[in-house]
């Protein structure tokens, strides 16, 4: 596989180059850092126990997202501008709003009245609803020749805004994988009773077991039919369609009804990553007057945000 052999890649040549000091690539990247803050923080105050959701955050980022988008640079699949903060190749800003958009999706996932194994498609979906407001603008943010986010694909390649079609989803499985594992390794942890030792444990080993099924041959599988279909094709489509039949079939089982209610003292942070990410994209669709991307990207914005806010307004619960 493509990905794997990009472990055996070398790195001579790399060399630093200053950041692209654009307010479109840095206002975007700076407004992340400080979503990540308030996030600590709020994890920090409100969560029982605090370190083992800090770690898988930390677990996320480091030994999970960022490795394999190195990896897809390395491969040579897409590439990154220089941003403000770099994790080698990749902003740090990339894998730290996948990060919030797990922890958020979960914290929302867990109060809606749904069966537990769908949790992961839930937070799956909504990381391909986020993704397809941002890798339009990002794509479309070129400086000095350079995009804050370029994709190397065919010309044939069927995509949207020039990224491949199963970019898009991608993020379902980059967050559903990580959202899986997160979740068996919470139950792991409060079946030992709560031991530390566990809640320190678990984190890394659930993000590098996310990491090694997301460069496995299911990946490509569930991205275009491998190795039936090669990626390029119609069948990324087919796939693309799928998450939003899943997406579909889960609000059709929940139906307004909650485990517990959600409240906006205690858990603003999930209207508060999402809302701010998406007020963020859309003010620079505005300001560059981009507005095939901005109507192509409000019909999902709204879907998502109404699932959000009708979360909160819900009155069922059991």
């Amino acid at each position: 596989m493509e990905i794997i052999k990009a472990l055996y890649s070398s790195f001579d040549g790399v060399t630093w180059t200053w950041p692209t000091l654009v307010p479109e690539w840095i206002i975007p990247d700076v407004i992340v850092l400080l979503l990540g803050v308030l996030t600590i923080g709020f994890i920090i105050k409100k969560e029982k126990r605090p370190l083992p959701l800090l770690l898988e955050i930390f677990c996320f980022i480091f030994l999970y997202a960022a490795i394999y988008e190195n990896l897809a640079t390395i491969v040579g699949w897409y590439g990154y501008g220089q941003g403000l903060t770099m994790i080698f190749n990749v902003p740090l800003s990339v894998p730290l709003i996948e990060a919030l958009f797990v922890y958020a999706g979960i914290r929302f996932a867990l109060a809606m009245k749904i069966p537990k194994w769908t949790i992961p498609l839930l937070v799956g979906s909504f990381g391909v609803l986020a993704d397809l407001t941002l890798d339009p603008l990002s794509l479309a943010q070129v400086h000095g020749g350079i995009g804050r986010w370029s994709w190397f694909i065919g010309a044939g390649d069927v995509n949207i805004f020039g990224a491949p079609v199963y970019n898009y989803v991608g993020w379902f499985l980059l967050c559903g994988y990580a959202t899986a594992f997160i979740l068996l390794g919470r139950l792991w942890h409060e079946k030992s009773g709560y031991k530390k030792s566990i809640g320190v444990l678990y984190p890394p080993l659930t993000m590098l077991a996310a990491l090694l099924v997301m460069v496995s041959p299911l990946s490509s599988f569930l991205l275009w039919l491998a190795p039936v279909f090669n990626k390029g094709g119609p069948s990324e489509y087919l796939m693309f369609g799928l998450v939003f039949v899943i997406l579909a079939i889960i609000l059709l089982v929940w139906r307004g009804r909650m485990r517990h209610k959600l409240s906006w003292q205690n858990d603003y942070i999930i209207p508060v990553v999402f809302g701010i990410f998406y007020l963020t994209n859309i003010m620079f669709d505005l300001v560059a007057w981009r507005l095939d991307i901005l109507l192509f990207s409000l019909p999902f914005i709204a879907v998502h945000m109404l699932i959000i806010f009708g979360a909160f307004s819900a009155n069922k619960s059991s």
